[in-house]
């Protein structure tokens, strides 16, 4: 079992930044990618950013060149830096992590925090 959890979401204005941080723990020796998603109200979950573990990004177009997401792999934890943020950034963000046991992947979520973008 995998447990992550999320820190660092709130309430910030239109063209602030904000960091999250989602740590890792419990049977992680295969924990592979990690990620940040996120949902808002009457809306899909939808990708924000994911990250290997060699450091390797992929960004959705709406955060792309706005949000930068990194890792440290000695502390398990994922982070989000996500600055010029705007009203529709509003959501809850879950961060996620893929763990491989041998030829399986499991799939991984934190309880969420609430990120919301005043105008």
């Amino acid at each position: 079992q995998v447990q992550l959890v999320e820190s660092g979401g709130g309430l910030v204005q239109a063209g602030g930044s904000l960091r999250l941080s989602c740590a890792a723990s419990g049977s992680i020796s295969g924990l592979n990618d990690m990620g940040w998603y996120r949902q808002a109200p009457g809306k899909q979950r939808e990708l924000v950013a994911t990250i290997t573990s060699s450091g390797s990004t992929n960004y959705a177009d709406s955060v792309n060149d706005r949000f930068t997401i990194s890792r440290d792999n000695a502390k398990n934890t994922v982070y989000l830096q996500m600055s010029s943020l705007k009203p529709e950034d509003t959501a809850v963000y879950y961060c996620n992590a893929v763990v491989r046991v041998f030829t399986l992947k499991y799939n991984y979520w934190g309880q969420g925090t609430q990120v919301t973008v005043s105008s």
